[in-house]
């Protein structure tokens, strides 16, 4: 008897190889798939204002890039002793003033570069609820641990991500007509939104995004049914039983792989990962002659890949 649920996934077009240029934005999950990237040396950028969750905070952080908007102080605020805006995640926070808005406004040089000149563009959804901050009526990306009663909390409707997701496909072809953009919605469970509100939220992201891909051109990558229906028991789950465990997260690697990366880019990634274990070795002597040749091999092994393969090491 099989005890599993594979799902059958087809290789798509316009796959991903050591010439391509990514950006992963969203939810904690990309930053999963990001470090699997970097690790095999594909020349990705992640997140450049931290992780977002909902559809209108990554619309915001594309749109501003696109627009090149200048963060100034009526952006910031001052909390705890740290400064912080509404628009990032806490890892851009910084407790002094100019050293955010000098991050904040990298980060919209970096991405309105890299929006230009990438090949695929990875976009994980987290969650169809919103914090609306009452005082301005924006929606934010981050609280911040702002007191709750200063926001609205809202459920994004199908239609509203729908528009939402149309004008980041849009916005983004009009400035890189060749780019490929992936869709994907993140396993994580929002538990705290409760769990059928959580259900809510995940099904209005994935008919929002089949509802977008049927009039602009994307792609989607089921990280979610992965998780939800062929890996659907706790043991691929962390102590949390919320966030997929490292098991988990390297299946949907696999899976993405499959899916994604060009097939004649295994036998460099596979020469990238011995590299990469050869430089994580501990020698029981640093000094020794054995030691020093082994270095010099990994060294030549990596100018080669840079020569040959374009690998960033």
């Amino acid at each position: 008897m099989n005890f599993r649920t594979n799902i059958q996934l087809q290789k798509k077009e316009n796959q991903i190889d050591y010439a391509s240029k990514l950006l992963l934005i969203g939810s904690c999950f990309s930053e999963n798939i990001s470090k699997k990237l970097a690790y095999y040396k594909f020349d990705a950028a992640s997140n450049p204002f931290g992780i977002l969750f909902n559809p209108k905070a990554i619309e915001t952080l594309i749109l501003n890039s696109l627009n090149e908007k200048t963060y100034s102080e009526s952006d910031v605020f001052l909390l705890n002793e740290r400064w912080h805006c509404f628009d990032a995640h806490s890892d851009l926070s910084a407790t002094v003033k100019n050293e955010l808005l000098h991050n904040l406004n990298l980060a919209v040089k970096s991405t309105n570069k890299r929006l230009k000149e990438t090949t695929h563009i990875i976009i994980t959804l987290g969650t169809s609820f919103t914090y609306r901050f009452i005082e301005t009526n924006a929606v934010v990306g981050n609280c911040h641990k702002v007191p709750q009663k200063k926001f609205a909390k809202e459920l994004l409707s199908v239609d509203e991500i729908t528009a939402t997701l149309k004008n980041i496909c849009h916005q983004i072809s009009a400035i890189n007509p060749k780019v490929t953009v992936i869709f994907t919605v993140s396993p994580v469970r929002h538990i705290k939104d409760g769990f059928v509100e959580n259900s809510l939220s995940k099904a209005h992201l994935i008919t929002a995004i089949h509802k977008t891909l049927g009039e602009v051109n994307g792609k989607y990558f089921p990280s979610f049914e992965i998780m939800i229906d062929d890996l659907r028991e706790y043991r691929f789950y962390n102590s949390d039983m919320i966030h997929p465990n490292e098991t988990a997260i390297d299946y949907i690697w696999e899976q993405f792989n499959h899916v994604w990366i060009k097939e004649n880019t295994f036998s460099v990634m596979k020469e990238v990962e011995t590299i990469q274990k050869g430089l994580a070795h501990k020698p029981f002597n640093p000094d020794s002659r054995e030691y020093k040749a082994f270095l010099e091999n990994l060294n030549q092994k990596i100018v080669d890949l840079k020569r040959n393969f374009h690998v960033i090491f």
